[in-house]
């Protein structure tokens, strides 16, 4: 039996969320060949801005929820086979914060160590991380992804 993404997320103690749909007029995936532009996934359920209410701690959570639609948005792309993931090349991360919040890296932490723990060096990219006054919903963190797949 093949080794699903849920299958490494159960084992991180994470449950695969339902990949979810637009909250606006675009599409939550768009692919060009072997690349697929994974438009931003929220940490939903998870509000407040780090530097007022939210700690480094609790942002790095929001972050790995966020990462959790992300995975989702993947899994749907590649049938559950993580093999399939030639490359995580990019993540995008945006982080609600205080206009004095510094540590935006750490805060992306979060969501880079889930993504790189569920596949492997597959999934280690490269990432910008900035700092924003608000993100849709409230969310506290927003991810969005370019992601290289093989084809089956």
């Amino acid at each position: 039996m093949t080794d699903t993404i849920a299958d490494r997320l159960d084992r991180l103690g994470h449950r695969l969320p339902e990949a979810s749909g637009p909250a606006a007029n675009y599409v939550p995936v768009t692919r060009i060949g072997s690349l697929a532009f994974i438009s931003g996934q929220v940490s939903a359920g998870v509000t407040g801005r780090l530097g007022a209410e939210l700690s480094v701690e609790q942002g790095q959570a929001a972050a790995a929820t966020a990462a959790l639609s992300l995975l989702a948005q993947i899994d749907r792309l590649v049938e559950g086979n993580p093999a399939r993931v030639k490359r995580v090349a990019r993540l995008g991360i945006f982080v609600a914060a205080t206009a004095d919040f510094t540590q935006h890296p750490l805060v992306g932490n979060g969501a880079s160590d889930l993504i790189v723990a569920v596949l492997g060096d597959a999934g280690r990219h490269a990432r910008t991380t900035v700092g924003v006054a608000s993100l849709p919903r409230g969310a506290t963190v927003e991810v969005d992804a370019i992601v290289e797949l093989v084809e089956p």
